[in-house]
């Protein structure tokens, strides 16, 4: 029975994938929690598609696919507050037809050309094929990203809460802005080998929003993101061994499955409380 359970850690890469997991779900759950105070949810998913044409562009040229990807990902965040601000359009639409068309774009261009990357591992990630290339490129981004949210994440949550006040208070209200939107196209890049693009959405935007379910205040909130996220990255890793599965998807079914169970506690104690005072 112990030798069952144990299994799945007597295997080099599913260490490997153990180890991935950790290293990008702490920055990916301290983001989430800014993105969904900030209402940038949809960010994520519209930076985390466009990374595709920089990814294919970056192939053809042969240069560092992360270079490809970073570039990529920071255009398209520029570009959608700089369209946002200077017209009529509302911001969500236009990360709608920005990152549609990039991923379009990437799409046409993978197409059009002849590789051995497989489409497949950048959307869906490759947990189980992780090298040290990888892992280390992983850590590199995640340790400092990490380390500037928690340095700064008084700062980061008052220009999240209340731009105005965050601008009155004397805090560069720009650099904030623009250093989010670059930790946050550092960030895709680094989950990109480990869980894909499509399933980086869940990891940016689950852990914030359980957190935000469970308790009141920001300081907590970080805290709790990044154990549901480690939890649930770990969890689904060991699953999918067990059921054969992919990682990934499984990492986000257990994310999916989390936030249920939050919403409906939090929804159970509002019934409460609304039964007690009336």
């Amino acid at each position: 029975m112990t030798e069952a359970l144990l299994l799945p850690f007597q295997f080099g890469f599913m260490r490997d994938a153990f180890l991935i997991a950790v290293i990008v779900s702490v920055p990916t759950a301290l983001l989430s929690c800014f993105l969904v105070l900030k209402g940038w949810a949809l960010m994520g998913d519209a930076v985390s598609h466009a990374v595709l044409p920089g990814v294919v562009l970056a192939y053809i040229l042969g240069f560092p696919l992360i270079l490809g990807a970073f570039a990529a990902g920071m255009l398209t965040a520029l570009a959608t507050g700089y369209l946002s601000d200077n017209s009529r359009v509302k911001q969500d639409t236009v990360m709608g037809v920005v990152f549609s068309g990039m991923f379009g774009l990437g799409i046409v261009i993978y197409t059009a050309i002849t590789s051995d990357v497989h489409l497949d591992h950048i959307l869906f990630g490759n947990m189980l094929g992780v090298g040290p290339e990888d892992i280390s490129t992983a850590l590199w981004i995640a340790v400092p990203v990490s380390a500037a949210l928690l340095v700064k994440w008084k700062d980061l949550m008052l220009h999240a809460f209340d731009p105005a006040q965050a601008r009155a208070a004397g805090l560069p209200v720009g650099l904030l802005h623009y250093g989010l939107l670059t930790i946050l196209s550092l960030t895709i890049v680094a989950t990109m080998t480990a869980t894909g693009l499509i399933l980086a959405v869940g990891l940016l935007i689950a852990p914030g929003a359980i957190a935000f379910l469970m308790v009141r205040s920001f300081g907590r909130m970080l805290a709790v993101a990044v154990v549901v996220c480690v939890a649930s990255m770990l969890a689904g890793v060991y699953a999918s061994f067990h059921l054969d599965s992919a990682p990934a998807p499984t990492i986000v079914l257990i994310l999916t499955a989390v936030f249920i169970a939050a919403l409906a506690q939090r929804m159970l104690q509002q019934s409460r409380a609304s039964a007690h005072h009336g």
